[in-house]
């Protein structure tokens, strides 16, 4: 996994919150203060963001947290690290390092993306009236490009930028929804606790695509998988899943066009 659920959680918190929001001020003091944090209670914590005790525990809570003990044990499992890969040398030959890596994982997934399940895919975006497109970060750009390509072309599809607001919506999705996931590890639903649908009837549960460069088993919600190998890196993410989301607009553009 690229990224623990603190950096998943909290960004989506400070990307979705107006700035100054009681909200926005815990998250952003907790991710500037990591070290410092791990060692403060609530209370001391709740001064240091110049906030009541009980802002501290409703933020918790509404990030999908139990309290604020959970949030400790959050902060203190967190090792997050950027990779770096381009070291010595001139910048050019770092630049120049770089996009090969990049242009790499692009060909890989020109190789190894099925044909039928993105012309599949393409089609249910067509059949529902409701369709919406979320990830998570780096993962999030890509939605947001699909939609605007699809826009451009009399589609529209939803989206948010807040993880908390995308299980919401999928949570209250049916039967007649389609919702796409891109997730470059598959780990989207590993952040969200529970079930996600209850008891509802199987039958009545959204039609989801995971779009992933990730093989691995999913939940038994996901109905679909468009994969593609990836070197599972910093480097090559998010740039995989911006081509397939660009693939997507493509293939659905063509499939308005009548065939020669």
């Amino acid at each position: 996994m690229i990224y623990s659920k603190l950096p998943v959680v909290f960004l989506s918190v400070i990307a979705s919150e107006k700035s100054g929001t009681t909200n926005s001020i815990i998250a952003t003091y907790i991710l500037n203060h990591m070290d410092e944090v791990r060692e403060l209670g609530i209370k001391e914590m709740a001064d240091q963001c110049h906030v009541g005790v009980g802002s501290v525990s409703r933020f918790c809570k509404e990030i999908g947290l139990r309290d604020f003990v959970e949030l400790k044990e959050l902060l203190n499992s967190t090792d997050d690290n950027f990779e770096t890969y381009l070291q010595g040398g001139t910048l050019n030959a770092r630049t120049e390092d770089y996009g090969a890596k990049v242009n790499r994982s692009i060909d890989m997934v020109t190789r190894t993306l099925c044909a039928k399940k993105l012309t599949d895919l393409c089609r249910d975006l067509r059949r529902y009236e409701k369709a919406a497109a979320f990830g998570l970060l780096k993962a999030g750009c890509a939605a947001v490009n699909l939609q605007g390509d699809l826009w451009m072309m009399g589609r529209h599809i939803y989206t948010n930028i807040s993880y908390d607001q995308q299980i919401e919506y999928i949570r209250q999705a049916g039967k007649d929804s389609l919702i796409l996931i891109f997730s470059y590890t598959g780990a989207y639903f590993e952040y969200e606790k529970g079930k996600l649908f209850g008891g509802r009837d199987k039958r009545e549960w959204p039609r989801i695509w995971m779009i992933s460069g990730r093989q691995k088993t999913y939940p038994e919600y996901v109905a679909k998988v468009l994969e593609f190998q990836s070197p599972q890196d910093q480097a090559s993410h998010p740039y995989q899943l911006l081509y397939v989301a660009g693939l997507i607009a493509q293939e659905y553009a063509s499939q308005e066009q009548p065939q020669k």
